[in-house]
């Protein structure tokens, strides 16, 4: 083991050579006559593991070369003993606080300095070893966070995809909406009326729910989900359905989990409410205004903006620009005035989304918008 390394630094030649002797048989040893020769030792590779410091010198004190030391990155940690005269309390004290991590009275005693070194190395030692041991305990807990959300991400977006294989809203549905919520939420969470309940964990969190939004139709038969026409009252009631066969599976989901899973909470809301109208003329519960919960506002607009500008078995997908003008005509009506003046706000990052994650390959000459 490379025997670790010692700056001594004192202004009298005496003390500096008793103390390199001293340290000579067990340590590397490196000494300096003052304040500024002390800092350029200190600074050259490798660095000292500890400093053995005199308080006063002249030009440059002790407590001046420990200041100047604790405010370099790659000499703040290094740990400094003083060595010093001075016994008076407050002398003490003072070096303490600067940083020093012991104080030795002269004369000094070989036995007294050999054992503070000593133990002070290994207390350094002890702190290097901890913090390496933290920083890899960090980045295994940051490494299995990361894999846990990519398992919770992909398996999310299979169930998600398991009520989008039965459904004629197919291709990257999910990917647009899931990125319009997160738009609509980015604009809003410094809105007076928003802000309490959106932040950027909250976004994160409604965004990842997202998908989930129509998985109730995985309830829904066949002849009603895949019918190309027009649905009949009845049919029409049953498809309503969904919205609270998706709330009550998420909700069984979250009743099987050992500890609250909030972004199940947000897909919650979102799976049965998606569907409700600011007027209260929606649909399961009939929520009007600000009963309807927050991240359900947002799906609503988001929701409806793709499938008007999506391509269906019985119509042809709309313009951005007429969709965004259905959009508008239902604001305070279908959809939060505050959700839909945000959605105006930044809907040329809707269009952007849209195009992006776009069902369709366009020809070089086609408007990617219609």
């Amino acid at each position: 083991m490379t025997p670790a390394l010692i700056l001594v630094v004192d202004d009298n030649p005496e003390n500096l050579t008793v103390l390199c002797e001293l340290l000579h048989d067990q340590y590397s040893v490196r000494a300096a006559n003052s304040g500024p020769r002390a800092l350029q030792l200190a600074a050259q590779s490798p660095h000292p593991n500890l400093i053995l410091l005199d308080v006063m010198m002249p030009g440059m004190s002790g407590y001046e070369v420990l200041e100047t030391l604790r405010a370099g990155p790659e000499t703040c940690d290094i740990p400094v003993i003083f060595t010093t005269a001075l016994s008076a309390t407050e002398d003490e004290q003072h070096g303490l606080v600067l940083g020093a991590v012991d104080y030795i009275t002269k004369p000094l005693r070989p036995a007294i300095v050999l054992a503070r070194v000593h133990n002070h190395l290994e207390l350094a030692r002890a702190r290097a070893t901890l913090r390496h041991h933290n920083a890899a305990l960090e980045a295994e807990v940051q490494h299995r966070m990361r894999e846990n959300q990519l398992i919770q991400e992909v398996s999310i977006r299979a169930l998600a995809r398991l009520a989008e294989t039965r459904d004629n809203e197919t291709g990257n549905h999910l990917l647009r909406t899931q990125a319009y919520v997160r738009v609509l939420g980015q604009q809003l969470k410094n809105h007076a009326r928003f802000c309490a309940d959106l932040d950027d964990r909250t976004i994160d969190l409604i965004a990842k729910s997202a998908p989930l939004h129509d998985i109730g139709k995985v309830g829904i038969p066949d002849h009603v989900l895949l019918k190309p026409g027009k649905l009949t009252p009845d049919e029409w009631e049953v498809m309503k359905t969904h919205a609270q066969m998706g709330a009550d599976a998420i909700a069984r989901a979250e009743s099987d989990a050992e500890q609250q899973v909030q972004f199940l909470a947000y897909a919650k809301d979102i799976a049965a409410h998606h569907h409700e109208r600011w007027d209260g003329k929606g649909y399961p519960d009939g929520l009007a205004g600000d009963d309807i919960p927050v991240p359900a506002r947002l799906m609503a607009l988001a929701d409806v903006f793709d499938a008007l500008i999506s391509r269906r078995v019985y119509k042809p997908p709309m313009s951005f620009e007429a969709a965004r003008d259905v959009i508008v005509s239902e604001r305070g009506t279908h959809f939060d005035p505050d959700v839909t003046d945000a959605f105006v706000a930044r809907f040329d990052e809707f269009c952007a989304v849209a195009r992006r994650h776009s069902d369709e390959q366009p020809s070089a000459t086609d408007d990617p918008a219609q």
